[in-house]
């Protein structure tokens, strides 16, 4: 898997919205769905913006759960 992308776990409805946040941001990450039932996603990052994007990402107002590159 790749080093620099982020992956979560959120709720399915919160999917468009998150990748509407990370859109506002000019693209800071890629989100990608990886199981659209359980809404595990995949945000494509570079070294240099993997910090900001879980910055962003934990200071949203819905649950998301960091999973490692494994899960």
């Amino acid at each position: 898997m790749e080093n620099d992308a982020v992956y979560i776990e959120i709720s399915p409805h919160d999917v468009n919205y998150v990748n509407r946040i990370l859109e506002g941001y000019e693209y800071l990450g890629v989100l990608t769905t990886l199981d659209a039932r359980r809404a595990v996603c995949c945000i494509h990052s570079t070294a240099d913006t993997r910090q900001d994007v879980m910055d962003i990402l934990s200071s949203l107002d819905v649950p998301v759960k960091f999973l490692d590159a494994e899960e």
